[in-house]
């Protein structure tokens, strides 16, 4: 689990920011693919896409984070490559969903409830603000 999931030190030193980075670019990459795969086969009329990235990307971060945790010894450079950087921007719904399983796992029930309830009512708010903002400009 990385280190902020599990409630410890979050490291920082160069080779973290360059396996962010590279990962980063990769989880872009791949979700911007998803999206035009998804546009040509069935349109936009819906966020078929982006439904599909958060889905996939959540799958793939708890299969990771329980692999990494459970089976396999891995460094903190190659955990922030994929947890941060690939799928990270692949999908924030997949960080946003393993912060709030780690509150909950750690017996935090009260707070993983207000982080959710938070998350999805002040984000989406805060989208409405800017774009109301603009609009009045």
């Amino acid at each position: 689990m990385p280190a902020a999931a599990a409630g410890g030190i979050v490291p920082l030193s160069a080779p973290i920011l360059l396996a962010v980075a590279a990962g980063g670019a990769l989880g872009a990459v791949a979700r911007y693919l998803v999206y035009v795969l998804t546009a040509r086969l069935i349109g936009t009329g819906f966020p078929l896409a982006t439904l599909i990235v958060n889905i996939a990307g959540s799958l793939a971060m708890g299969v990771f984070i329980e692999l990494a945790a459970l089976r396999f010894e891995v460094s903190q450079e190659f955990r922030s490559f994929i947890a941060v950087g690939i799928l990270g921007a692949f999908t924030t719904f997949s960080t946003f969903s393993l912060d709030a399983v780690a509150l909950y796992e750690r017996g935090r029930t009260l707070a993983a409830g207000a982080y959710v309830l938070l998350s999805v009512v002040l984000c989406i708010t805060a989208l409405f603000a800017g774009m109301t903002a603009i609009r009045r400009l």
